[in-house]
C-alpha cells in the first residue's frame, strides 16, 4: 500500500458555495429521524395504529433491524458501483425522493390497526433511502472540501444537522401537534394534526435539498454506464473484502467505529426510556430533554469542528469518547432530576463531534477513487453489530431490575472502541 498525493483539487480554493449546499443537506434531511424514526410517528404508532402497545414494540422492533438489515448489506455494494459509474448526486437524489415520498404517505396511515403494516412500510423504505442516501452524501465530502478544512466542514454540517432536526421537532410539535385545535382545520378525532407530520418533513427535504444538486459538484467517478458499472463496482467490491484485512488501518478504524458507534447509538436510543423510567418524566419533559441534547450536540459539533482541524480527527473522537465515558458514570448515579439534566446537557455536547469527526477520518483515510465504496463499509460498521448494544441493555435490565446497571453497559461499548481507535495511526489517504 503506497502513499499518494492529495488531490489536487484538495488544496484548491475553497468552493463556499459547494460547501454551504453539502452543509445544508444534513439541515435538509434531520427532521426525518427526529419526527418519523423517533419521537412523533413511533409515538403516534404505539398510541393510535397499532393493536396495542406490546405488538408496537414488537413490530417496530421487527421493522429496524430488517431495515438495519438491508442497509448492512446493500451499503457497500452500492457504494463500490456508484464509485464505478457517473456520479454520486444521481444516487443521492434517487434516495432523497424515497425519503420525499415515504414521508409524504405518512398522511395516509389513519389511527386504525388496519394501517399498521402501511405505517411499517412506510417508515422501513423511508430509513432505507435516509441511510443508504447518507452514503452517498457522505462520500462527496473528500472531493469538495480541502483537506485543511474536511473537519470544520463535516462538523459544520453534522451541527447543521442537529440543529435542523430540532428545529423541525419545534415547528411541528408547537405549530402542530400539541396546539388545540390544532391549525389548518386538521381534525383532532382523525389524528390529521399528527399524520400532517410526514407530509411537513417530505417538503423540509424537498426544500432544503435543492442547493446540494445545484450548487455541490459532484466529481466524477469511473463514467462507466448503469451496466458496465453494476459489473466492475461489484468486482471492486469483492476485491476489497479480500485485501482488507491487509490494511490494519482501514479494518481497525472500522472495528473501532463498529463498537463505539454502537454505544453512542443504544444512548441516543436508551435515553428517553431512561429518563422516563427512572426520573418519572412525562413524555413532554422526554421530549424538552430531547431538545436539550440537541442543542448542546450541534453547539458541540460546532465547537469541535475547529479542534478536528487542529489537532486531527482521531484525537477529536478519542477526545469525546473519554468525555462520554467520564460524564456517564455519575450520570448513571445521580439520584436528582437537576443533575440528570445538567449532566446529560453535558453529555450531549461531545456525541456530535465524535459523530462528525468520524466522517471527517473516514474522508481523510478513504482511498482515491474508492471514497463511495468505503463510506459503504462505513455504514456497514455502524449498523452490523446494532442489535447488540440494546440486547445487551434489555438482557442486564431484566435480570438486574435496574435501569441503571443496563444502560451502564453501554460504557464499555465507548472505551473497548476507544481503546481500538489508538491503534489507528495517520491521516493521509493511501494507495488500496
Amino acid at each position: 500500500m503506497s502513499e499518494v498525493p492529495r488531490d489536487s483539487a484538495s488544496e484548491d480554493r475553497p468552493n463556499w458555495r459547494g460547501i454551504f449546499g453539502w452543509c445544508l443537506y444534513d439541515w435538509a434531511n434531520s427532521p426525518f429521524p427526529a419526527i418519523v424514526m423517533t419521537f412523533v410517528i413511533p409515538a403516534y404508532f404505539t398510541d393510535a395504529v397499532a393493536a396495542d402497545p406490546a405488538a408496537a414494540t414488537s413490530q417496530w422492533g421487527f421493522m429496524t433491524s430488517m431495515s438495519a438489515l438491508a442497509i448492512a448489506v446493500c451499503s457497500p455494494l452500492l457504494g463500490a458501483i456508484a464509485d464505478k459509474g457517473r456520479g454520486r448526486r444521481p444516487w443521492l437524489a434517487g434516495c432523497t425522493a424515497l425519503v420525499i415520498v415515504t414521508s409524504a404517505s405518512l398522511w395516509f396511515v389513519r389511527p386504525d390497526a388496519a394501517d399498521s403494516l402501511l405505517l411499517l412500510w412506510l417508515v422501513a423504505f423511508g430509513i432505507i433511502g435516509f441511510e443508504l442516501g447518507m452514503v452517498f452524501y457522505n462520500a462527496m465530502l473528500p472531493g469538495l472540501a480541502p483537506a485543511r478544512l474536511v473537519g470544520r466542514v463535516s462538523g459544520w454540517a453534522w451541527g447543521l444537522g442537529y440543529f435542523g432536526g430540532l428545529a423541525g421537532l419545534v415547528v411541528v410539535l408547537f405549530g402542530i401537534v400539541l396546539p388545540d385545535p390544532a391549525p389548518f382545520g386538521l381534525d383532532h378525532a382523525a389524528a390529521e394534526h399528527v399524520r400532517i407530520t410526514g407530509p411537513v418533513v417530505a417538503l423540509w427535504l424537498a426544500l432544503f435539498c435543492v442547493p446540494v444538486f445545484l450548487w455541490t459538484p459532484d466529481r466524477t467517478a469511473g463514467g462507466l454506464a448503469a451496466g458496465a458499472a453494476i459489473v466492475a463496482g461489484v468486482r471492486t467490491l469483492v476485491r476489497t473484502l479480500v485485501v482488507l484485512p491487509r490494511h490494519g488501518r482501514l479494518w481497525r478504524y472500522l472495528l473501532a467505529h463498529m463498537i463505539y458507534a454502537d454505544g453512542i447509538n443504544t444512548l441516543f436510543a436508551f435515553g428517553g426510556l431512561y429518563a422516563a423510567g427512572t426520573f418519572g418524566m412525562p413524555v413532554a419533559e422526554v421530549i424538552a430533554f430531547g431538545l436539550l441534547l440537541n442543542t448542546t450536540a450541534g453547539l458541540g459539533a460546532f465547537a469541535f469542528a475547529w479542534v478536528d482541524d487542529w489537532i486531527g480527527a482521531r484525537p477529536t473522537i478519542l477526545i469525546g469518547l473519554i468525555a462520554l465515558t467520564v460524564i456517564g458514570v455519575p450520570l448513571l448515579l445521580v439520584e436528582t432530576k437537576l443533575a440528570f439534566w445538567i449532566l446529560g446537557g453535558a453529555l450531549g455536547v461531545f456525541f456530535g463531534p465524535v459523530q462528525a469527526a468520524s466522517r471527517s477520518l473516514m474522508a481523510r483515510i478513504a482511498p482515491p477513487g474508492l471514497e463511495t465504496e468505503m463510506f459503504g463499509l462505513y455504514a456497514l460498521s455502524g449498523k452490523v453489530t446494532a442489535f447488540a448494544g440494546p440486547l445487551l441493555v434489555g438482557a442486564v435490565t431484566a435480570a438486574t431490575g435496574s435501569q441503571r446497571w443496563g444502560l451502564a453497559v453501554v460504557l464499555p461499548f465507548l472505551a473497548v472502541g476507544g481503546l481500538l481507535l489508538l491503534t489507528v495511526r495517520g491521516e493521509r489517504r493511501e494507495a488500496f
